[in-house]
């Protein structure tokens, strides 16, 4: 599948709405940035994962849910969850 900001951002809301128990729409976009990534794994590689050290351009998406922030990033290829109780996930690659 290949993502777009908005498509990115609503897979995101429904992984957060999955993990939390919060509904899609109670979910709050706080930003959607356009960034530049140090690596193929968006700067969040998942346990002992390699990835190809070059620039990957896409979306720093925050979240507000239940007062709580969560932070995914995406490229066109994949959805990561960054630091979720204290590990980062693939949510679709």
């Amino acid at each position: 599948m290949s993502f777009n900001q908005t498509s990115a951002t609503e897979r995101a809301k429904q992984d957060l709405a999955q993990r939390t128990g919060v509904t899609a729409g109670d979910i709050e976009t706080v930003s959607v940035d356009e960034t530049e990534f140090p690596d193929m794994s968006l700067g969040a590689p998942v346990d002992d994962e390699m990835s190809a050290q070059m620039m990957s351009s896409g979306w720093r998406i925050n979240l507000r849910a239940d007062g709580k922030k969560y932070e995914y990033r995406a490229d066109k290829y994949q959805i990561r969850l960054c630091n979720f109780k204290g590990t980062n996930y693939i949510v679709e690659s």
